[in-house]
């Protein structure tokens, strides 16, 4: 299977109640050419419990993930999916039967016309994942995020590719298919497409049914910016025509999906900084919305 070589600009992030580490060990357990590269918790006298994960990153099959724990306030749903694609029938079953496990079958393991061997499943914790048997030179990542438009956005895959294309660099539109009048799906609409940004792989579909799956802030695209320059950029594309600023650096495109956009000072300093000046830095990161690095490395360096 192909890996990332480079370090990601855009990273999945997964938002849990109580269980990150959990699901950090599972996920690492079960994927191949996976790891943790780092667990931190948060600390006593946080916001909440010191015994969960506050920053925490892994590889699944070369692809990095951050996750945390922070409550209960948001559920994690198939909105947002993650497409993993193996060349044996023997890999698809491994990970299918861990991912299966106590969790929730949406499409059972299969043939289908797109592939011999596929399926669609909820795990255990809430992560939902597309399996499938394949060539892996078809994508450029061995797990790959796919957003699925439903209820009111359902519709608008095809005009949010356009849109996060022309925000980041090295970004363009690989393949795309529609609905077909003689399918289950909304003729005309799309139902598989593959796009890159930042280089990196993406999928996204139209919803084939009326079930509405909305997007929310249990899986969020974290992006790694070089300087202010760039977190303003991002932040104001994003929010632009009907997005909304959330706190700490998140925010909502008009779409729903939810970004977080993170200057590598913080980065740097959260994974490698002395703990008292972290703690300092966090607390003037708590009162912004759009984060401002000036504020940051003055709370640092205070």
């Amino acid at each position: 299977m192909k890996t990332i070589k480079k370090q990601q600009k855009i990273t999945p992030f997964l938002w849990f109640d109580d269980q990150a580490e959990k699901a950090i060990n599972f996920y690492v357990s079960l994927f191949p050419n996976s790891k943790i590269n780092s667990m931190k918790r948060w600390p006593k006298g946080g916001p909440f419990p010191s015994n969960t994960i506050q920053t925490g990153s892994f590889d699944l099959n070369g692809v990095t993930f951050h996750a945390f724990d922070a409550g209960p306030q948001f559920q994690l749903n198939p909105s947002i999916s993650f497409f993993a694609l193996f060349e044996t029938k023997e890999e698809v079953d491994t990970i299918w039967e861990g991912l299966s496990d106590g969790g929730r079958v949406l499409m059972p393991l299969d043939s289908y016309p797109w592939s011999e061997h596929y399926g669609w499943v909820t795990d255990r914790f809430g992560v939902s994942w597309q399996i499938m048997q394949g060539n892996p030179n078809d994508v450029n990542h061995s797990v790959v995020p796919l957003l699925m438009f439903s209820g009111d956005q359902q519709g608008n895959a095809e005009k949010a590719i356009e849109q996060y294309i022309s925000i980041f660099l090295d970004s363009s539109l690989e393949g795309i298919s529609r609905y077909e009048a003689t399918e289950p799906g909304p003729e005309g609409m799309v139902k598989h497409a593959q796009f890159t940004l930042a280089g990196q792989t993406f999928m996204t579909m139209d919803n084939g049914t009326d079930t509405d799956v909305p997007f929310n802030e249990a899986i969020s695209l974290f992006v790694n910016c070089k300087d202010q320059k760039e977190v303003d950029h991002l932040w104001n594309e994003l929010i632009k025509d009907g997005g909304s600023e959330s706190q700490c650096g998140w925010l909502k495109d008009k779409y729903g999906v939810s970004w977080q956009i993170v200057p590598e000072f913080l980065l740097e300093k959260v994974a490698h900084g002395d703990p008292s000046r972290v703690q300092n830095m966090m607390a003037a990161l708590y009162t912004m919305q759009k984060l401002d690095v000036q504020q940051l490395e003055e709370a640092y360096n205070k």
